[in-house]
Parts: structure tokens; C-alpha cells; sequence
């Protein structure tokens, strides 16, 4: 019989008994055990980032789901704001904000957060195929608004009376070109209804709308001198001259309705009273031009364009004996021949009509006190002298033009280094605060400064701020505003699809 050794229960067991499971631990509890938690600096690879949300509006429209590209205020109705966007389609909205509760939430016995709604759209503007980057209502009286869009379309529909359910169909339109780049009524009361337009193929265009009309959107002009895109129009304040600018870097200043040509003024092209281009050195800006504006009393014209260059150029003066203006023939002339851009016969009989060619065409300053692309400008209401200047660089140049176009004042940070995208003085009257000046830009804030001074004003004269738009760059500026009114509200155009209305009291 053979003899075995005994087995050694416990040959397998570590000696270590605390390594051993110990099935007490299951019972045992961490703080925290199921949450997230969290993660060092050193983990994430730097602070975590903290976002400040400020809103400072009294209202908004958010019926857009793309980008607002472009904004317009009705002339004898600023409550009432149209807007176009990169969904394709414009709105009409009332502005007016909601009404305030008598009592403030801290008089509740159970204050709860309420959430603001949207402003209602009064109507809703359809028939474009691609964005609408251009909008505005008809003058005198805004009885029509007019879109236009990257489609090349430029569309009329009656301004509605009261609100509508139904999108509005477009009564008139015209497709001449492949894309329109802006859009302006014009101001002149003897054309009313009168739009101008600038396209990517350099064309300039002036329809005018009556609805009497077998054909109610005629074409009163097409110029066809710019020999790339035409970036930029503005009306002489009595809109009887349009000065456009062009990719090419040409500036011309349109004779559109023929007072000049009655006055003796014609180019002898036929075409424009005033062409400048970049063959002449003194005016050449290399990159183009983007900007332009007139000055109230329509002596000036004002260009800009890259590197922060701004051209100034003098305009003819239209008058008759009394220093009343020359008038034009009879309305509604109709097509011309688009190559020739023939003008309509007119002005006063007997060569009653007198007219200062003066400095007209001549460039009076060349101006470069900001480091890239002049996005936009403005001239300040008399009794100010001043024209106002935004940059890319993010920067805005006041020039004193009573003084040689000095630079009254240098903005560099006006919008913390992002692109300026839009100034304009507010228009407050003979007797309002016509020294304020309202910017905005890719930071998605709007700004308004005092402009009274020199360079020493404090933060550089500015009077106050709004915010409430995404802000950040590209996605989440302010692509436009309005402030018809006296300026008392501002409303904006966002690039976040959002549409702020902001109070803004005379200071």
C-alpha cells in the first residue's frame, strides 16, 4: 500500500493576506460614485474657458434661419423694418417692443423667469432662389418695398397695410443680371418710387414702379462703364446724381434723370458727369473701391477702398437764379438704350438753368489714416463737418473736412480688431444730438459714440454699448442697422439670424 503526503490546503493562497478580496469592501461607499468628475487643468491643457451672455435688447425677430444680410426702415413708419436673409426670403416686422408690467418681478408673491417672444413677422416676402443681400422701401412714402438677391432678381411687392398670413407675392420683377450687390431708393421727389442697383457683372441699373403701368417695373437707366463689379452706391442727397464705385477702381457719378445734360454738365461720353478710374495715378487705389458717400450738401464725394485709402472728389452743383435746384422734365421717360445709357430731356426752358462746375471731378485729398479695406462711411448733418471712416482693421477715422480732411480723431479698438461693418451719424434734425455717431461689427456689438471733441476724449467718446448678438468673428456680427426715428431706437441685422431691437435714448 502506498503512502501519500497530506495536501496542503493552503499551498495556493497568497502569503499576503491583505491582498485578498475582502467582501466586506462591497458595501463600502465613495462620495461622488456615478458622477463626472472633474478634470484638472493640466487634463484639459489649459483654464476652461468661461462665457460671459449679455443681452441688452427690448425685443428681437428671429423668423430668419440663415444669416440677415440686410435691414431697411420704412420712411413715415420706423416701426415698421424689413429685412432679407440667406434663407432666401425677407420679412416685414413691427419693432414696437412689448409692453412693460406696471410692477417690477420683486412685487410677485411667486416671481417666475418669463420668456421673451418673438415679434411677430408682418409679412413675409417669397420669390428669390438664392440669398437676399439687398432691401428697401420705396420713397417718398414707402408704399412699396424692393428685395434683391444673389439670384440676380430684383423684386416689388406692395407694402402691406396691415399684417398678413399668407406669404406676399412679388407684383413686379426683373432678372437683367446674374447677381446685385446693393440696392437704394431714390431720393428725388419729382422720380418717386425710383430703386437703383449695382451688380457683380458692373451694370448699374434704375427702375422705377407704377402700378398703373401695363408694365409696372420700367427701366429708366443701365450704365455699363465699370469694368468690374460694382461694390457700392450712393444718391446726392436731391437724387438727381448717382456716384457708384467699382471693384476696377473707378468711381462714376451718373447723370440718371438728365439735369446735368440740361444744365450744359455732360460728360462727353454721354454717360457720367464725373469718371474717375485707375489709370489716373492720384486716384488709382490698388484692391479697389467698396465704400462711397455723398456729403449733405452733395459738393463731395467721398471713396473707399483697401489699405485704408479714401479718395475725395468734388461734384457739380445743379442751380437756378434764387438757389432753388433744377427740376427735370416730364416723369416716367421709360427704357433707354442700355449700351448708350441715354438720358431723359428736361430742366427748366429759355436757359434758365445755371449750373457750377466748380471743383467737380477734382480730387481735393487723399486720405490713408487706417491700415486695411474702408468698409464704410458716412457724412456728419450740419452744422458737424466731420465724415466718419470704418476699417477692417477694426478702427474708425473722424476727418474734419472744414479743415483739410485733418483727422479729428483716431478710433483704433472701435471694435476690438474685428471688422467695422457699418457707421452712420444719427440724423436727429436741426436741433437734435446730430453728434453721435452708431457703429457696428464683426464683434456683434453696436456702439455709439459723441464725436464732439478732439482726439483727447475719453474711451474714445464713447456713449454707449449694446450687445446681445453672438459676436466672435465670422457667424456672429452685426452685418447692418437702422435708426430712422431721431435715432431714439436702433435695430440690427445679425449674422446669427437674429434680429435685436436695443433702446437707445438721445444723450
Amino acid at each position: 500500500m502506498s503512502a501519500h503526503e497530506p495536501h496542503d490546503e493552503d499551498s495556493n493562497v497568497p502569503e499576503d493576506d491583505d491582498e485578498m478580496f475582502n467582501p466586506e469592501d462591497m458595501e463600502e461607499e465613495f462620495e461622488g460614485e456615478g458622477e463626472d468628475m472633474p478634470m484638472s487643468d493640466d487634463e484639459e491643457g489649459g483654464a476652461m474657458e468661461e462665457i460671459m451672455l449679455q443681452n441688452d435688447s427690448i425685443a428681437h425677430f428671429d423668423g430668419h434661419k440663415d444669416s440677415i444680410f440686410c435691414i431697411a426702415q420704412h420712411p413715415t413708419h420706423p416701426q415698421l423694418v424689413a429685412t432679407g436673409g440667406g434663407d432666401d426670403v425677407a420679412y416685414l416686422f413691427d419693432c414696437t417692443p412689448p409692453q412693460a408690467p406696471v410692477l417690477p418681478a420683486s412685487y410677485e408673491s411667486n416671481p417666475q423667469p418669463v420668456e421673451r417672444h418673438s415679434q411677430e413677422a408682418y409679412v413675409k416676402l417669397e420669390g428669390h432662389t438664392d440669398s437676399v443681400n439687398a432691401i428697401a422701401f420705396s420713397l417718398p412714402d414707402g408704399n412699396f418695398v424692393a428685395t434683391a438677391g444673389l439670384d440676380g432678381r430684383l423684386n416689388v411687392y406692395r407694402t402691406p397695410q396691415q399684417p398678413q398670413a399668407e406669404p406676399a407675392k412679388a407684383f413686379a420683377s426683373a432678372a437683367e443680371v446674374e447677381e446685385i450687390n446693393w440696392l437704394l431708393p431714390c431720393p428725388n421727389p419729382t422720380y418717386p418710387n425710383t430703386f437703383a442697383l449695382g451688380a457683380n457683372d458692373g451694370s448699374v441699373w434704375v427702375y422705377t414702379v407704377n402700378e398703373q403701368d401695363a408694365t409696372p417695373l420700367t427701366i429708366v437707366q443701365a450704365f455699363y462703364l465699370h469694368q468690374a463689379s460694382c461694390t457700392a452706391g450712393a444718391w446726392t442727397p436731391d437724387g438727381k446724381m448717382l456716384c457708384t464705385v467699382s471693384e476696377d477702381s473707378s468711381l462714376y457719378v451718373w447723370d440718371v434723370f438728365g439735369d446735368a445734360a440740361a444744365a450744359g454738365l455732360a460728360n462727353p461720353s454721354g454717360q457720367a458727369v464725373v469718371g474717375l478710374t485707375g489709370d489716373d495715378e492720384r486716384f488709382l487705389i490698388e484692391g479697389g473701391l467698396y465704400s462711397v458717400a455723398v456729403s449733405p450738401g452733395g459738393a463731395l464725394v467721398a471713396v473707399g477702398g483697401a489699405e485704408g485709402q479714401i479718395r475725395v472728389v468734388g461734384l457739380p452743383r445743379l442751380s437756378i437764379p434764387g438757389g432753388q435746384s433744377v427740376t427735370s422734365g416730364a416723369k416716367g421717360a421709360g427704357a433707354r438704350g442700355k449700351a448708350g445709357g441715354g438720358k431723359q430731356s428736361g430742366g427748366p426752358r429759355g436757359g434758365q438753368s445755371t449750373a457750377a462746375s466748380g471743383q467737380s471731378g477734382v480730387i481735393l485729398a487723399a486720405l490713408a489714416a487706417q491700415s486695411d479695406g474702408i468698409e464704410t462711411l458716412s457724412f456728419a448733418q450740419p452744422p458737424l463737418t466731420l465724415l466718419a471712416a470704418g476699417s477692417v482693421d477694426g478702427s474708425i477715422a473722424l476727418f474734419d473736412v472744414a479743415h483739410n480732411f485733418a483727422i479729428r480723431r483716431h478710433i483704433r479698438d472701435a471694435h476690438e480688431e474685428e471688422a467695422v461693418i457699418k457707421v452712420e451719424f444719427v440724423n436727429a434734425g436741426q436741433n437734435g444730438n446730430n453728434w453721435m455717431l452708431t457703429s457696428c461689427g464683426n464683434d456683434g456689438v453696436v456702439r455709439r459714440w459723441d464725436v464732439r471733441g478732439g482726439t483727447a476724449a475719453a474711451n474714445g467718446g464713447l456713449s454707449g454699448e449694446w450687445r446681445g448678438h453672438r459676436g466672435g468673428g465670422e457667424g456672429g456680427g452685426v452685418m447692418g442697422f437702422v435708426q430712422g426715428g431721431g435715432g431714439r431706437a436702433i435695430v440690427t441685422a445679425g449674422d446669427d439670424s437674429v434680429s435685436l431691437v436695443f433702446n437707445a435714448p438721445p444723450q
